[in-house]
């Protein structure tokens, strides 16, 4: 047995003796300054509006239809759209914000997301047992890095505005074990580790921070479990074929990873919610490392979160990852708090601080062509830039301005941001590899239906 499927069988199994998003009751779909998901990570601090179709969750299982309405009749469509850009003091001649997967470009509007969104909510179906479903396909520039291999890596190939699936899964709810008993959806999925999220209406900045785009998984092809040990505590699993990998030629090395973790949530009287996860599995391609050692070189993945709201304005989330890959004999360490004050009902104030170390320059790498990213999730050749190993700070601040205008609009949401990079450790990772430090100025709107 290897060693991540013996950690979660201790992990299932310790928890018999004592998961998604996203604005929605998982993080990828819902804003909140303080939010559990179903997975258990905590949402960035944004003041909380409704988005387009809330993903399907498990635990929340609805009252039984009315006579004379079917199991299809409380269906949601949704529809969201985001676009923004990034202009860069450094003014890089070879036109890339170094570190930003998703707002690579500098200088340069984007249209980052379409996103269409069909939920079914989980309805009970007898027995105490609950099923519904989600789909969620998004054509923009940010599908270029939520790719998945064997997928939607050879759809719209070659083009800045790519096709993918953020969602297509089952949603179900189980009455086993424990009183709330077992939630689980199977099929493709968000990764539920980490804090910021690809939703825009549930993620504090435009920017992500290095920690997100480079020590979190995005996407998975496989299934996750919640089992609700009580009203404040769950066990947390999970298995896939990988980060952003599906099945045969999508496949890098043809092994699984995994989850396991629990979250703790609506402590202190409702105030604090914490999540931990520990992911293991190989992620390495065999292309570059040769079949045998691609299959057993692990990666370990973890990530512990919480979330605090001091008070109805003002609240707190920190995250601390650490990321070993035994094949790239590679490390990264971060640290990433943010803070946000609610001055009214429509305005937020954010700021975010993050320490991402990259040991040896592996991880922190920038992909200008618009299939390179997802080429080397494959071992496949693609241009790259990468710096030497660097101690990354960050410092950013934005307002989220969310005017209610009616209409059928649902979400307007601007977001002016600035953002200070700086290399801690004298490298030149900036501006064609020039500068120690760089400036983004910049912002999004998105429009939610």
């Amino acid at each position: 047995m290897r060693y991540w499927q013996y950690l979660l069988v201790v992990g299932v199994c310790g928890g018999a003796v004592s998961w998604l998003e996203g604005a929605q009751a998982a993080p990828s779909e819902q804003g909140g300054p303080v939010q559990a998901t179903l997975a258990g990570t905590s949402s960035s601090s944004v003041p909380a509006a409704p988005s387009p179709a809330p993903v399907a969750a498990p635990s929340a299982v609805q009252p039984a239809a009315p006579a004379g309405k079917s199991w299809f009749s409380d269906i949601d469509v949704g529809l969201q759209i985001e676009g923004g850009a990034m202009a860069n003091t450094g003014h890089p001649g070879n036109g890339m914000n170094f570190g930003q997967l998703l707002q690579s470009h500098s200088d340069t509007g984007m249209l980052n997301q379409v996103a269409l969104t069909i939920t079914k909510p989980v309805d009970p179906i007898g027995d105490g047992y609950g099923l519904g479903a989600n789909i969620q396909m998004l054509y923009g520039s940010d599908a270029r890095a939520y790719v998945i291999t064997g997928i939607s890596d050879r759809w719209l190939d070659h083009h800045r505005y790519q096709l993918t699936p953020i969602q297509a899964n089952i949603a179900l709810h189980m009455p086993w074990l424990t009183k709330d008993g077992l939630d689980m959806q199977l099929g493709i999925l968000s990764s539920p580790m980490g804090v910021e999220v690809l939703n825009p209406a549930g993620r504090a900045f435009y920017t992500m921070s290095y920690t997100a785009q480079y020590s979190n998984p995005f996407e998975h092809v496989g299934f996750y479990g919640q089992w609700h040990l009580n009203s404040y505590y769950a066990v947390l699993f999970g298995m896939d074929a990988g980060n952003q990998k599906s099945f045969g030629r999508g496949n890098n090395n043809g092994e699984p990873a995994g989850y396991v973790g629990f979250n703790a949530s609506q402590l202190a009287g409702g105030a604090l919610s914490l999540t931990y996860l520990l992911r293991v599995g190989p992620e390495d391609p065999r292309r570059a490392l040769g079949s045998h050692r691609a299959h057993e070189a692990q990666r370990f993945w973890n990530d512990l979160n919480a979330t605090w709201q001091i008070n109805p304005k003002w609240s707190l989330t920190a995250e601390a990852t650490q990321v070993h890959d035994e094949g790239l004999d590679a490390n990264t360490w971060s640290g990433v708090i943010w803070g946000a004050y609610a001055a009214t009902s429509t305005l937020t104030f954010n700021a975010r601080a993050e320490v991402y170390r990259d040991s040896t320059g592996q991880f922190v790498v920038q992909y200008p062509e618009d299939t390179g990213y997802g080429r080397s999730l494959l071992g496949l050749p693609a241009r790259t830039y990468s710096a030497p190993a660097t101690t990354y700070g960050d410092l950013s601040f934005n307002a989220v301005w969310r005017p209610n205008i009616g209409h059928h609009v649902k979400l307007l949401q601007i977001r002016p941001e600035i953002r200070f990079d700086r290399s801690l450790n004298n490298t030149r990772p900036f501006a064609d590899f020039r500068h120690q430090n760089r400036i983004l100025i910049g912002g999004d709107v998105t429009l939610g239906f």
